[in-house]
């Protein structure tokens, strides 16, 4: 196979194609992975996780606060449930939901991320501005 010279190189000094491979996390790991992030691909279920994010709340405060009909919300909520990103705990007649460790996690990198995003995007502007 034709590869630059430089990418040839790491390749072999990191022990070929075979050790690249193994690198890769196994196929299981692989789904679970994608499904966590095509959870975090709907603006909807963010939304529950920012809410989330600083305090528990029942479905009728996160229906108030995001607009969405019950059908909708009660989707949401269970394919973050399904992905263990949040759990529902029973209390008296209402279910409280929170951001799992996991939930917790994944948001924090979100909100991290952007704020990075705001701090390149503000450093590319004081750079142009030069």
């Amino acid at each position: 196979m034709a590869v630059p010279d430089e990418v040839r190189q790491a390749i072999e000094e990191q022990g070929g194609l075979e050790a690249l491979a193994r690198q890769l996390p196994d196929a299981e790991r692989l789904r679970a992975e994608s499904r966590r992030f095509h959870t975090l691909s709907d603006p909807i279920r963010l939304s529950i996780l920012h809410l989330l994010a600083s305090q528990p709340l029942c479905v009728c405060v996160i229906k108030d606060v995001l607009h969405v009909p019950d059908s909708k919300l009660s989707y949401h909520l269970s394919v973050l449930q399904s992905t263990g990103l949040i759990r529902g705990e029973r209390q008296a007649n209402w279910i409280v939901y929170h951001e799992t460790p996991l939930g917790r996690r994944l948001i924090q990198l979100v909100q991290d991320l952007s704020q990075l995003e705001r701090e390149g995007a503000i450093a590319e502007s004081a750079g142009a501005n030069v």
